[in-house]
């Protein structure tokens, strides 16, 4: 059975256009569409779609107010455009804390082009959103279920006894992320104190015009101070520094610890990417490293995990249960190199309890 498609924009020409693209591929069937979002939150009701496109800006009701009330009245994946801009940002935050799943820029120029990237890219995305979880369907942590490493050991030959063997000082805290990871990440690091002892790099996959609106509203939460990261910005406790999208953030253990910012390879898929921060976190504080590597399409983070597991250091996923898409977390653990699965709602409290 195809996905079944709602489209919904206040641009005809947009609205044609998604519709075109989606009915030519046999594996999505364009259900019906909506040019404001009061129709769009009737058009769930009546014609229970399995993802939803949506505008942002739209009469009647917007974008945000219609994912909010989809959410209250018949939870359904939907899929944001927003335009890339600082405002865009701070709309796409929104809709997503409302609970849209993920976005992508709306161009009017890709979209008019005949392109077969951006229809490929586009049909791709509403696929996996159509398959994620959304409304509270995650299952509740009330019981939380771990996978954990034996615990290291030493015999003790004075007293013939085994002892735990000395945990290792953690130096650094590594988060890596894409869809559904911004709503993870705020669940995360709202949780540790202002008094927190390490410093964080975070990864999430996220273009440029995006990443400085993030690191603003975490950083208005939180009680760490997050920030975008910049070239040559030192490592300090209870400071979290995000990568900047379009960018690779890199690890240097020069002038005591710092972040370098470098333009992104064209032969990486993801700028930023988790592999590359985790890697160069691998070599500057081997064995001293705590990392996490949580809900995201695709496998980034996994070669990076293999780096940082094969010096020592701890690799945590987020649970298959709390994840919007399983798909980075499920890489690592397929390679057998996570040390403890964790549900969102512990990550934090875990963190903390694991750096004091």
């Amino acid at each position: 059975m195809p996905v079944k498609v709602l489209v919904v924009d206040d641009s005809g020409f947009f609205r044609r256009r998604l519709v075109e693209i989606f009915n030519a591929d046999p594996r999505l069937e364009v259900v019906g569409t909506a040019n404001n979002g009061k129709e769009a939150v009737e058009k769930v009701q009546s014609l229970s779609p399995d993802v939803v496109t949506m505008d942002y800006e739209m009469p009647v009701l917007d974008g945000i107010a219609a994912v909010s009330e989809i959410m209250k009245r018949k939870p359904t994946p939907v899929l944001m455009f927003s335009s890339l801009t600082h405002e865009g940002a701070r709309v796409t935050l929104d809709a997503l804390e409302a609970g849209a799943v993920d976005f992508m820029p709306k161009n009017f120029e890709d979209i008019s082009r005949d392109s077969a990237v951006v229809k490929h890219a586009l049909v791709e995305r509403v696929l996996t959103v159509s398959r994620t979880r959304v409304g509270g369907s995650t299952k509740p942590a009330a019981r939380e279920v771990h996978k954990v490493a034996p615990k290291p050991i030493v015999m003790d030959h004075d007293r013939g006894v085994i002892i735990p063997r000395a945990r290792k000082k953690v130096s650094l805290v590594a988060i890596g992320t894409s869809t559904g990871g911004p709503m993870a990440l705020q669940a995360v690091l709202t949780k540790l104190p202002k008094n927190f002892p390490t410093p964080l790099v975070l990864v999430q996959h996220m273009p440029a015009a995006f990443t400085h609106a993030f690191a603003d509203r975490l950083n208005n939460i939180c009680q760490i101070k997050v920030k975008e990261a910049e070239d040559g910005d030192k490592l300090q406790p209870g400071v979290a520094l995000l990568a900047p999208g379009g960018k690779q953030m890199m690890v240097d253990p020069r002038n005591g610890g710092c972040v370098r910012i470098l333009e992104g390879d064209e032969r990486l898929n993801y700028k930023p990417s988790v592999d590359v921060t985790f890697g160069s976190a691998s070599k500057c504080y081997p064995g001293k490293v705590l990392s996490v590597v949580m809900t995201g399409m695709g496998a980034d983070g996994r070669e990076g995990a293999r780096m940082l597991k094969n010096s020592g250091s701890k690799v945590w996923v987020q649970s298959e249960d709390s994840c919007v898409i399983y798909g980075m977390p499920q890489a690592v653990e397929k390679a057998n190199l996570a040390d403890d699965i964790i549900h969102l709602d512990h990550i934090g409290e875990r963190i903390v309890k694991e750096v004091s």
